[in-house]
């Protein structure tokens, strides 16, 4: 029987936001109250970022990254965070640390989400000062707190 492959400690984040800038948020299955943005590891070390992305936030979100009015951006930050003890056992032993590469995906307003109910339970789209403050993970509230500096053509509203 074949033993079951680690996560690679590379994921990405990608904050899913509105041109009116109303975040994506999905509350985790595994873990009920922690709400998150997309993420999820790369399926090998050398599997480039977008792809990684593109995959991650249609996995979680049922979201094209490619449709029509839809665009997905490099952010060209990456947060190098300790694994919370909770998920370590996902990851080869000894590995302690995961590198986390964010980027936005700017979608059309009404987008529809399907979830991937054995990852998360819930969803809801938050203007982004409130998606920060609702995130469990201090790496995501600071993305999402980036937003006004990385999005392009929406217009803030508090």
């Amino acid at each position: 029987m074949a033993r079951a492959a680690y996560k690679v400690p590379q994921s990405v984040l990608v904050v899913i936001h509105t041109p009116a800038w109303r975040v994506l948020l999905l509350e985790r299955a595994d873990a009920p109250g922690f709400w998150q943005s997309v993420t999820g590891a790369k399926d090998t070390p050398d599997e480039p970022w977008a792809v990684t992305a593109v995959r991650e936030v249609a996995e979680e979100t049922g979201i094209d990254a490619h449709a029509p009015g839809c665009v997905l951006t490099d952010w060209g930050l990456e947060n190098v965070y300790e694994i919370y003890p909770r998920w370590r056992h996902r990851y080869a032993p000894g590995v302690m640390y995961n590198t986390e590469r964010v980027f936005g995906l700017c979608v059309p307003e009404g987008t529809p989400v399907r979830l991937s109910p054995r990852e998360h339970t819930a969803y809801a789209w938050l203007p982004w000062r409130d998606a920060a403050e609702r995130c469990f993970s201090p790496s995501n509230a600071e993305a999402i707190l980036w937003l006004p500096r990385f999005a392009r053509g929406g217009i803030i509203r508090a």
